[in-house]
Parts: structure tokens; C-alpha cells; sequence
């Protein structure tokens, strides 16, 4: 059964572990990540960019599709189905396909809209049993050939977008997206607990969780990080056991080339990398 990520991580962070957003881009990234999550007994939230939203024919078949995956499979552990990066517009969709929690991304908005928008999205989220996450000070990444190291957000505005009303908050403390460059100093533990301080109980959110080291995703956890977005990793490995079983030639042996056969390697390699991601969280076993 599909849920709100409220709950699911209020448990996480007075339990001292993350529970794991991973991207979904099609049937098999789903199954994967379900069929691991269940093995695992731990809850999990699927995310889905709007890019990804759009690729899949839209939100409505993207909800439909789990809904029906998550149901035909008997998944018993906790399932969100949640918005990533939504725009204003991209979040009323979502609520209207049936997602279970949506992300609104406000954080390049002047702070006086973020809060104005936010408000009313709490609003309508909370009204419809959805839960909601906001995020103040951007996460870096590569565009165009140019990488952002990502910049802190700033712990008062954190605590104004964190009255609010929102479930979960994604504050930018130097993570970014993608693979990190070789002179990525770090993630700024200083400025987590900082907002860790002002905001209390609410679940942090950690975006760009591929390849952060684990001391440092260990730490931040440590500091009320209760949600961890990963999707480049998935996506690597993915390509990766693809790439060996062609460069194998095992597409020309037989059936191979059945889309069926093509892509079983790289959806192991999700659960896979799905697996070692729950272990380092510590959310194994959370959903018994």
C-alpha cells in the first residue's frame, strides 16, 4: 500500500536512520527497487523527476503503474510515491495523479514567494493526506558543462520555510548532483547543525546522495538527515551491467536480444546498489 512519507520518516529520524528516496525511470527501475525494499523489509520512497514524469507518458501513468506494480507484487513494507524537484505546476499534477508526497522547489524563488507558495501547497498536500518537503539553498550539480559546488542554505530561512508546516526539508549544505569532481570539498556539517538547531524534530532531507563517502552519510544521519535521495548511482550501474552483457555478445546469443533478457542484468544491478544503499542508511529491517 502506498503512503505518505510523514510517517515513515518522523520513525526514521528518532531512530537514528535514513530512509532511501531512489528514482525511478521505468518498469524495471520500479520493480527492482520494490522487489528490494521488500526483501529487505525496509520502507522506501520512489521519487520521480518531472523529466522522468514526462518520459514515462506522465504522472498519471507513472501512479497507475505503481499502484498496480505494488499491489500485483504484495509489497507490505511503507511505499511513497513522491514528486522530485516539483515545480508549482508539476505539484498540482501530482496531487491530481494520486502521488503520496510531492517535493516543491522553491528554493530559486525570492524567499517572500517560496514562503507563499509553500504555504498553500502545505495546504493542499496536508488536506489530501499527502505529505510535502520543501528545500532552501540550492543543490549544485553540472549544467552545461559547468559544475556547481552546491551552496548552504541559510539555518534562519530553513526555520521560516520549516514553520510552515512542511514534513521534510532539503537544506543545501554543499551536496550535489551527479558524479562529484575531484575538488568537491565536502559537505558542511557546521551549517547541518546548524540547521539541525533551529529546526527540531523535522526531518532533513540529503540530496545527491551518489557518491558522498559513508563516513559522511553516517554523520549526516547523525544529525538529523532522514531521507536520502540517490538516482545517478542506480543509473550507473545500470549502464554498466548493460554495456558487459553486449560487450559479451550475449544479445547475439539465442534470444538475447528480448528486451527481457537485455535489461535483467541491469536491473539486478539495481537491487543491487538499491541493497547497499538501504545497509549504509540503516533502514534494513525498519518496516517489520
Amino acid at each position: 500500500m502506498l503512503v505518505s512519507a510523514a510517517e515513515m520518516l518522523k520513525k526514521a529520524k528518532a531512530g537514528h536512520y535514513a530512509v532511501g528516496q531512489f528514482n525511478i525511470n521505468n518498469l524495471e527501475w520500479t520493480k527492482s527497487i520494490l522487489l528490494t525494499a521488500q526483501e529487505l523489509k525496509s520502507p522506501v520512497i520512489l521519487g520521480v523527476s518531472e523529466g522522468a514524469g514526462k518520459y514515462m507518458t506522465g504522472f498519471g501513468t507513472v501512479a497507475a503503474m505503481v499502484k498496480a506494480m505494488d499491489e500485483e507484487l504484495g509489497i507490505t513494507v511503507p511505499v511513497a510515491l513522491h514528486l522530485d524537484h516539483g515545480t508549482y505546476e508539476g505539484c498540482y499534477k501530482c496531487i491530481k495523479a494520486g502521488f503520496t508526497s510531492i517535493m516543491f522547489d522553491g528554493s530559486h524563488y525570492a524567499i517572500d514567494e517560496n514562503v507563499a507558495k509553500t504555504t498553500e501547497l502545505v495546504k493542499v498536500a496536508h488536506a489530501m493526506g499527502m505529505s510535502i518537503e520543501a528545500e532552501v539553498g540550492s543543490i549544485g550539480g553540472e549544467e552545461d558543462g559547468v559544475v556547481g559546488m552546491g551552496e548552504c542554505a541559510d539555518p534562519n530561512e530553513c526555520k521560516a520555510i520549516a514553520d510552515l508546516g512542511v514534513d521534510m526539508l532539503a537544506a543545501g549544505i554543499g551536496n550535489i548532483h551527479g558524479k562529484y569532481p575531484a575538488n568537491w570539498p565536502g559537505l558542511s556539517f557546521e551549517t547541518l547543525d546548524a540547521v539541525q538547531q533551529k529546526t527540531g524534530l523535522m526531518p532533513l532531507v540529503l540530496h545527491g546522495g551518489t557518491g558522498i563517502p559513508e563516513d559522511m552519510i553516517k554523520k549526516a544521519i547523525s544529525l538529523g538527515v532522514a531521507k536520502i535521495n540517490v538516482n545517478t548511482e542506480c543509473q550507473l550501474s545500470f549502464a554498466d551491467a548493460t554495456r558487459k552483457y553486449i560487450e559479451a555478445g550475449k544479445d547475439l546469443e539465442g534470444k538475447g536480444f528480448d528486451p527481457r533478457k537485455l535489461l535483467a542484468p541491469g536491473a539486478e544491478a539495481i537491487k543491487a546498489t538499491v541493497k547497499e544503499k538501504m545497509e549504509l542508511f540503516g533502514s534494513v529491517g525498519k518496516a517489520e
